[in-house]
């Protein structure tokens, strides 16, 4: 199928053709006949990415001192490698597709296959969209007409936050495509509405609808002509949809109010408010967030969770429903915003030069031939694999993976024959970039592929117990990222697995590995008897909405990261962990907390400390460790110095390793070679066992013992 994105880098737009989706669970699979192109939004990211690197510098200052923090502890190479790989990372266009159904995935009971729907998905042949975000056409309605739902969404959630009652007078700063519907709703809500914009054809047809509309690119006051039609009272609200980096038109929005007047942002402009402005009218300010309540939350968009309409009366896909029933009973009349309609290979008529253009709305039609069946995608010449060991299969194509896996495995020449991704979209830039001979939307293509001997999950961390299992009885060797499991029950259906299926398993546990850590490991020498190790990770703060914390999904941070911690200390000490006992920072704790403190003991007698915090500051190194053994000390920082106390040698110092290369590297000889796993499976369960044992611990107050 073919997808447009936008080169972020290059500041292409593209035509690309991806591997068609797999209908997810909870979500439907939709055919497109019809996307909108949202000029506004898709334009700010055309010219984005167009923008040479100072002007995108200029435009995410934020950004910037993210790098500068980050150069200061993980240094200048890696920083810059990570801020060009994310430039190098297109991004899909586009929110306001219409179509058909031609797959419901699991807990889907309102849609069939054949169902007309609109949804926020992208300029694509074929999406999978959560069911939360789609919503039923009307017969009445035709896929040119239900392609502005979304828009129209956006439209009526400002509306709603301003909430305007029956002849109040409201201005619409900005007569683009969301400003023309949101003054179409506004009168159908019973308010006089004022419209300003610099394009008189849009002022024109603003008129058409009874708005009062004026151009205001002669030098015209929209505060003389506010205060003037409102007898010097002032306007009731204002709904800014305009898209300007000038101050301008908050202040013009406020000096235009009546007292404790209502200002609404749904577009993008200069926010250096003036408090004088705002102060002696009591005027209120809310940023509208996109199509309604659900949007950005997980329970909701992803889970298939609703608001209990008693509570929650108009969340998205009831804003959804909303404007499509506005549209069939021609309250909205659409039809008047569409520019031009354009099919899909023609795509670059619309984004060829969009800062000139004067279309309000552009549609882009889909010939309807895409075929679903096609999962796997070539990224360049066929390849022959049969016969070749050390032949890898790829689950999972997120940051990490492009990030770090696919980086080292590419230094190694490693062969690798499939990358699979949900979208399709990340795996095949990724297979493009990394030498990959195909990209699949279906990993069970992978699994059944006799040329693979080995299978690299790189997944979200609810997803890796499953797919290890599959894997083991697919009869493949595994390499999985950590954590292993998130459920002492995963692991157990997991073990039973490994125990029939004679391959090895590895977790990516590379911290082991790392030059710093080697070379403590034989500074401490054949017998370096009890040792105590205090490990500390300054993980950063993430908020608290974002997956990793979900236990479900993530399994909090201390499962799915400090585990690495947990490894390390048991590779040093040359023991498995015997119990475990955790404490978190604050009076009631939860079970995903990511402040906590881990005492490992371990069967030898050590004893191992592990410190997870993401209340401390970015500028100190992210992690340390630190070995107290025999009257000597050994301090390993971040990872690209160490220093010791009573040995021979002083340490070392070097460019940030935490060991990804040579892990990689042991892991494809042994694929090749044969032999044992780089890291047993005793420790490998030891440590996954531990990592749970520790939240156990949490919850009871009291020491776990790791059977």
């Amino acid at each position: 199928m073919k997808q447009i994105i936008q080169d972020l880098k290059s500041g292409q737009t593209i035509l690309e053709e991806l591997p068609s989706p797999q209908v997810k669970s909870g979500q439907v699979l939709i055919k497109t006949h019809r996307t909108l192109v949202s000029l506004g939004t898709e334009k700010m990211l055309v010219n984005f990415g167009k923008a040479n690197f100072i002007d995108k510098a200029r435009q995410q200052p934020e950004k910037v001192k993210m790098v500068l923090d980050k150069m200061k502890t993980d240094g200048i190479k890696p920083t810059l490698e990570t801020v060009f790989r994310k430039l190098g990372e297109p991004l899909p266009l586009g929110y306001c597709n219409a179509g058909e159904v031609i797959a419901v995935g699991k807990g889907v009971e309102d849609f069939q296959i054949g169902d007309r729907v609109a949804s926020n998905g992208n300029h694509a042949e074929i999406v999978s969209v959560p069911k939360n975000l789609v919503a039923k056409i009307p017969d009445n309605i035709s896929y040119d007409e239900a392609s502005f739902t979304v828009i129209g969404a956006i439209a009526l959630q400002g509306i709603r936050l301003l909430n305007p009652t029956f002849g109040e007078t409201i201005v619409v700063i900005g007569l683009g495509l969301i400003g023309l519907v949101t003054s179409q709703l506004l009168i159908a809500n019973g308010c006089k509405v004022i419209g300003l914009d610099f394009d008189q054809s849009k002022v024109d047809l603003a008129k058409s609808w009874g708005v009062d509309a004026y151009n205001t690119s002669s030098g015209t006051n929209p505060v003389n002509i506010a205060m003037e039609i409102t007898s010097n009272t002032g306007v009731d609200g204002v709904i800014i949809t305009a898209s300007t980096k000038s101050d301008d038109v908050i202040s013009q929005a406020a000096n235009m109010c009546r007292k404790r007047g209502r200002i609404i942002l749904v577009g993008v402009i200069g926010l250096n408010i003036q408090r004088s402005d705002f102060y002696e009218k009591e005027l209120s300010f809310q940023v509208s967030c996109s199509y309604g309540p659900g949007r950005y939350d997980e329970e909701y968009e992803q889970k298939g969770n609703d608001y209990p309409i008693g509570f929650v009366r108009w969340t998205e896909k009831r804003n959804f429903q909303a404007i499509l029933e506005a549209i069939n009973t021609k309250k909205l009349n659409v039809q008047p915003l569409i520019s031009e309609i354009i099919d899909l290979e023609d795509y670059n008529k619309v984004y060829g030069d969009m800062n000139s253009s004067k279309s309000i709305a552009s549609i882009l039609k889909y010939s309807g031939n895409a075929d679903i069946s096609q999962t796997i995608v070539s990224s360049g010449e066929k390849r022959n694999f049969e016969g070749q060991k050390g032949v890898l299969g790829i689950i999972g194509a997120g940051n990490y993976t492009k990030a770090m896996v696919l980086p080292n495995l590419k230094k190694l020449n490693a062969e690798i024959k499939y990358i699979a991704s949900a979208s399709g979209l990340s795996g095949t830039l990724a297979a493009k970039k990394n030498n990959i001979a195909n990209s699949t939307t279906d990993y069970n293509e992978i699994l059944k592929d006799v040329d693979v001997d080995a299978v690299l999950i790189t997944t979200r961390p609810y997803q890796h117990s499953k797919l290890v299992i599959e894997a083991l009885n697919a009869g493949k060797h595994v390499f999985v990222e950590k954590p292993l499991a998130l459920t002492y029950e995963e692991l157990e259906d997991l073990d039973t697995a490994y125990k029939s299926a004679n391959k090895t398993l590895t977790v990516g546990f590379n911290r082991r590995f790392s030059p710093f850590v080697n070379d403590a490991k034989k500074q401490l020498g054949d017998n370096p008897g009890t040792m105590n190790i205090v490990a500390t990770m300054n993980a950063g703060y993430i908020p608290p909405e974002i997956w990793v914390h979900d236990m479900e999904i993530g399994g909090g941070r201390i499962i799915s990261e400090a585990c690495h911690l947990i490894d390390l200390i048991t590779f040093l000490t040359g023991s498995l962990v015997e119990s475990v006992v955790m404490n978190s920072l604050g009076n009631n704790p939860k079970e995903n907390t990511d402040n906590a403190s881990i005492l490992l003991k371990y069967k030898n007698g050590s004893q191992g400390i592990v410190n997870y915090f993401s209340n401390g500051s970015k500028s100190y190194s992210k992690e340390r460790i630190e070995i107290y053994s025999q009257n000597r000390t050994m301090i390993i920082d971040n990872f690209r110095k160490s220093k010791y106390y009573g040995f021979k040698s002083k340490g070392m110092k070097s460019g940030q390793d935490k060991g990804q290369s040579l892990q990689f590297k042991l892991f494809l000889d042994s694929l090749k070679k044969g032999g044992d796993a780089i890291i047993s499976y005793e420790e490998i369960m030891n440590t996954s066992k531990a990592s749970i044992a520790a939240i156990e611990s949490l919850k009871k107050g009291e020491w776990v013992k790791v059977e």
